[in-house]
């Protein structure tokens, strides 16, 4: 079963990797470990690699493109963000995901260094990713709940039908007012406003370690929620965030000048032996093919030395050429011959009693014509003989010995059955 090798980049300041083994399905197969990239690569080097880099160094936004794709959209896509960008478009990479059906199309940006330096430290430990997203980018959409994500001092904020952001700030309070999810106590009613702003409902994600720690701040802050849900990831978010990895909304940073490429010489590498044991199943099947075939051809060739014997003894008249030919034309003058072949079955069964009725008699050869049948019949005796013209007779049918000579095994005569009324031939 294909394998993917699901990892999480440490954020600034973190040196140990997470990574987990999923399927295609997104079920984990393994558990999660953590640990340097060094022991992450051996898992690497049978699965496909999607990492997920720490959000607080991309941003993620959704501008309204003009129609187009490829490298003229590519091109508007710093147009369209100039107000968010704080450094040199040059210094920077844009990476795009699919249009959505607002209009709108998901773009992540990310420093040229910090997009270089992932993939050093990554290449360093022999892994090759196929896809790097942010972390936060596969926190699921719930189209009746704000999503929040409480990773450390980290929260992320996804809201019905809209990209996830990220805060980075302490106390809890502090980073949901910022993030618009509870009222600032400290903002003035907005003029003219005659309601206040609706309580959002919203379902908390977190770690058993990090719900100890601010579980009181949430509880003080339960009446600013109009509900709110806990629920914790017993074993971490990685399993969590791999359940959304087909997310199309997740935008691939790996574009343009870093844009995969297929490493043909470290894919055979990496499966030279399964090619070698499939090429070794190969040439044994074709053996066992060949040698098939050749009992085949040997059976073949016992089988039309066994025709000819019978051809022979059946037509000793006839020069062999192509004995199943042969035969087919001779039954079918057989069948043509006379009123239909109702007469030649009637007289070949009623010859095959009489015969099985008359001991050591048997019929060398016959022939059959307008409703006769010619035969030369080998006997121990002439009494076996009339016996056996005689239990013809009794089936309703002529039985005529033509001519008979004696032999060292008794007596070999010529005989003619036929139907009555039918002419005898000579």
């Amino acid at each position: 079963m294909p394998q993917t090798l699901l990892l999480r980049l440490p954020a600034p300041g973190q040196d140990e990797t997470e990574w987990l083994s999923i399927d295609e399905a997104g079920s984990a197969i393994t558990a999660k470990q953590r640990g340097p990239l060094s022991l992450a690569a051996v898992l690497a080097r049978t699965a496909k690699v999607i990492a997920l880099a720490p959000a607080t160094q991309i941003l993620l936004a959704e501008p309204e493109l003009p129609p187009g794709s490829g490298a003229r959209l590519a091109r508007a896509v710093p147009f369209a963000l100039e107000e968010q960008l704080t450094e040199d478009i040059d210094q920077l990479c844009f990476a795009l995901g699919h249009r959505r059906s607002n209009g709108r199309t998901p773009v992540a940006v990310v420093s040229r260094s910090v997009l270089q330096g992932w993939l050093q430290e990554l290449g360093a430990a022999g892994i090759q990713p196929a896809a790097i997203y942010t972390d936060i980018s596969l926190v699921p959409d719930n189209p009746g709940q704000t999503i929040l994500w409480l990773d450390k001092s980290r929260l992320a904020v996804r809201r019905p039908g809209a990209l996830p952001f990220g805060v980075e700030l302490t106390p809890v309070a502090e980073a949901l007012v910022v993030a618009g999810v509870i009222p600032d106590p400290l903002a003035e009613p907005a003029e003219g406003a005659e309601e206040p702003q609706p309580l959002e409902s919203a379902v908390l994600y977190v770690t058993r370690e990090d719900w100890a720690r601010v579980q009181g701040e949430f509880e003080a802050l339960a009446g600013q929620f109009a509900s709110l849900k806990v629920q914790i990831l017993t074993e971490g978010p990685l399993p969590w965030l791999s359940r959304n990895l087909g997310a199309a909304d997740a935008v691939n940073l790996l574009q343009g000048e870093f844009a995969v490429t297929t490493d043909y010489g470290a894919r055979w590498h990496r499966w030279r032996t399964a090619a070698m044991l499939a090429a070794g199943l190969l040439v044994a099947h074709v053996a066992a093919a060949a040698l098939k075939i050749h009992q085949a051809n040997h059976e073949t060739k016992a089988l039309d030395g066994e025709i000819a014997q019978v051809f022979s003894q059946a037509m000793p008249s006839e020069t062999l050429q192509n004995p199943r030919r042969q035969m087919e034309s001779r039954l079918d003058r057989i069948r043509h011959s006379g009123p239909g072949p109702q007469y030649f079955l009637r007289t070949l069964e009623a010859l095959s009693g009489a015969v099985s009725a008359t001991p050591k008699t048997a019929i060398d050869t016959l022939s059959y014509r307008e409703e006769s049948l010619d035969m030369k019949v080998s006997a121990p005796s002439l009494a076996a003989l009339s016996q056996l013209s005689q239990l013809v007779a009794k089936q309703g049918l002529q039985a005529e010995i033509q001519s008979s000579k004696p032999v060292d095994t008794g007596v070999e005569a010529q005989m003619q059955v036929r139907a009555p009324g039918a002419k005898a031939h000579r």
